[in-house]
C-alpha cells in the first residue's frame, strides 16, 4: 500500500478562504499628498504584485499627508488613522 495512504490526514484546508494583498499605512507615505489610489495605481508602484479577492488596508505605522485609497478590506485602526490626516478610505 502507498504511504499516503497509510498516513492519517491532517488537519482541515478551507477552500472557500479569501486571500487578500495586504499594504500597511506606512507603504503609503511614498506617494504625493491628495493622491488618489486604487488597485492599478497600487499594482503599477509596485506595492502589490498579485491581487487575489483584493486589497486590504492594515494600520500598521502613520500617514502625514492625506490620500484617498480605493481598498476592498480596511482595518477599523487604518481609517481612524488616515481619517486624521485628513485623508480618505473608500471601500469597493
Amino acid at each position: 500500500m502507498p504511504l499516503q495512504r497509510r498516513l492519517p490526514k491532517r488537519g482541515f484546508t478551507n477552500t472557500a478562504k479569501k486571500r487578500y494583498a495586504i499594504i500597511n499605512l506606512k507603504d503609503l507615505g511614498r506617494f504625493e499628498p491628495n493622491t488618489e489610489l486604487d488597485a492599478a495605481a497600487l499594482k503599477e508602484s509596485g506595492l502589490v504584485g498579485h491581487i487575489r479577492d483584493g486589497i486590504a488596508l492594515l494600520g500598521d505605522g502613520d500617514i502625514s499627508h492625506p490620500l484617498t485609497v480605493k481598498v476592498h478590506r480596511a482595518s477599523r485602526k487604518a481609517i481612524e488613522k488616515m481619517e486624521a490626516a485628513g485623508g480618505k478610505v473608500e471601500i469597493i
